[in-house]
């Protein structure tokens, strides 16, 4: 599972990173997304350009847009079969911008959050579906989820998931391949290199969600 990540890289370092997409002139660092929040997304339309997508899958057919609160992310390995995201996984996918992501491991009654990124602390995208709502009242929500897999051999040791990380030379694949590659894109939907990662504890301020302030991402010994 993945139920909390961050976005503190500066809007230039990002651009460095997705120079074939278009960033906003402003950005303001995030320390503790989570879901039902605006989330930065890089979507397979033309042109790429960078918009802000509600972070829980809302899939066009729903009656109710609360269907997205149960849908924040996909497992890799249901993707084709699930009604929910067989449509999106086709034809709507994303990159979904971040550059560490939370999880929590067990300990005794309690449970540790802790933060996983990369050790060069470079933004990455995260593989992720998007769909777009229709209001009765013509109004229209954007949503997305994110993808997950098995744990690396890293965060093995925190929690048993992960959420998909594309490698940099995939990303444009994975924004425009068309539906015969599905069987490519299934081989993307694995464990990132643990040897690239590290993880350490942090506070548990970020256990709540109102909270979006820097201690959110500090380690704790």
């Amino acid at each position: 599972m993945c139920g909390r990540f961050t976005l503190t890289t500066e809007i230039s370092e990002l651009q460095k990173a997705f120079p074939w997409a278009e960033f906003p002139s402003q950005m303001k660092p995030r320390y503790n997304i989570a879901p039902s929040q605006p989330v930065a997304v890089i979507a397979n339309q033309d042109p790429y350009h960078v918009d802000f997508f509600i972070w829980g899958l809302i899939p066009s057919w729903a009656k109710e847009p609360q269907i997205g609160n149960r849908l924040i992310n996909a497992r890799a390995e249901t993707l084709t079969q699930k009604p929910a995201f067989r449509s999106s996984y086709r034809y709507r996918r994303c990159l979904i911008l971040a550059d560490g992501f939370f999880e929590w491991r067990r300990e005794g009654k309690t449970k540790a959050p802790f933060l996983i990124r990369f050790k060069s602390r470079a933004p990455f995208a995260l593989a992720g579906l998007w769909d777009r709502w229709q209001s009765p009242d013509g109004s229209e929500i954007l949503s997305c989820t994110i993808i997950t897999t098995e744990a690396n051999e890293l965060v093995q040791a925190i929690h048993s998931r992960m959420p998909v990380i594309l490698p940099p030379t995939e990303y444009q694949f994975w924004l425009a391949a068309p539906d015969a590659e599905v069987p490519r894109l299934n081989g993307l939907l694995r464990p990132y290199p643990a040897e690239e990662m590290e993880a350490f504890a942090v506070s548990t301020v970020v256990n709540n969600p109102n909270q979006d302030r820097i201690e959110c991402i500090q380690p704790v010994s």
